[in-house]
């Protein structure tokens, strides 16, 4: 069964709710086992996304003929 992609802002605030319940330190160690599971796929799409959002940031600055220009991105 194919999981459904969740956005960045979701995936992150499910993430936050399984690190909060792992933290509490009274989950089976099978439900922990699978909560880990599902943290470290959203850890994954989460770096993902943020590595396509990276990639098509562009700096701006003004052309000589005064219009705006795009510059790569640089770290």
């Amino acid at each position: 069964m194919a999981r459904k992609k969740l956005s960045f802002e979701d995936s992150l605030k499910r993430l936050e709710e399984i690190v909060a319940h792992l933290e509490k330190g009274d989950t089976p160690l099978q439900e922990s086992i699978a909560l880990f599971d599902e943290g470290t796929r959203l850890l994954a799409d989460c770096s993902g996304m943020l590595d396509e959002a990276e990639q098509t940031v562009v700096k701006l600055r003004k052309g000589s003929d005064g219009e705006p220009e795009e510059l790569p991105f640089e770290e």
